[in-house]
């Protein structure tokens, strides 16, 4: 937790509160659906909440902005997002019935008013949004696929609304289909060894 509080010193009493809750929550609700995985809990911090948070630095959503969490599996990067931007409604969307269960609980437990958890397709769902966010779920070109036609027309942002995506590695081939997506390396924002390969992708909805 001294990791978050870091690289993010403003925040406030209540909001420390709830990313100091995050461990034992997610700890507690691991013994019944495996949504994060035991090889990385002991780094917790940094691999899940930090790394879900370089959304934040890259970007910080304006309040009244909408955004869909895609495939937020056990509720990443929707729910460290939420504490963060307490303005900002988020929808955590996943096809898993078991870990939305799951991620209603923990949404639950730490009283976040803006967080809404849905067992659905993306393509079904009916809302439009400013912004999609996701974390290592698919391809990105599949990904564009599935949202299509999900955003809202408007943008009130200096950047067009559009899919910001968590990945690591080479994404070269990955993003060869599109040309004009901009690549945000995490590792100039935090300075552990983990980020060097870590980066957020904006990609337009135009």
């Amino acid at each position: 937790m001294e990791l978050i509080k870091k690289y993010f010193p403003n925040l406030l009493d209540y909001q420390i509160h709830q990313l100091s809750s995050l461990k034992n929550l997610y700890e507690y609700w691991n013994t019944y659906v495996n949504i994060i995985s035991r090889k990385t809990f002991y780094n917790f911090y940094q691999q899940h909440v930090l790394f879900c948070l370089g959304i934040a630095k890259v970007f910080p959503f304006f309040p009244g902005s909408f955004v869909m969490d895609l495939g937020t599996g056990g509720g990443f990067p929707g729910i460290p997002l939420s504490i963060i931007f307490p303005n900002t409604q988020f929808i955590l969307v996943d096809s898993i019935k078991k870990k939305i269960k799951i991620v209603e609980k923990i949404i639950y437990d730490l009283h976040l008013k803006n967080a809404h958890a849905i067992c659905i397709r993306a393509e079904k769902l009916e809302y439009r949004f400013d912004f999609v966010v996701s974390r290592f779920v698919t391809k990105i070109s599949k990904t564009q696929k599935w949202i299509k036609n999900k955003f809202r027309y408007k943008s009130n942002y200096i950047i067009q609304n559009g899919s910001l995506y968590l990945k690591g590695g080479d994404l070269s081939k990955e993003l060869e289909k599109f040309p004009h997506a901009v690549e945000y390396p995490l590792i100039n924002y935090f300075r552990e060894p983990f980020f060097i390969s870590k980066k957020v992708i904006w990609i337009s909805n135009i």
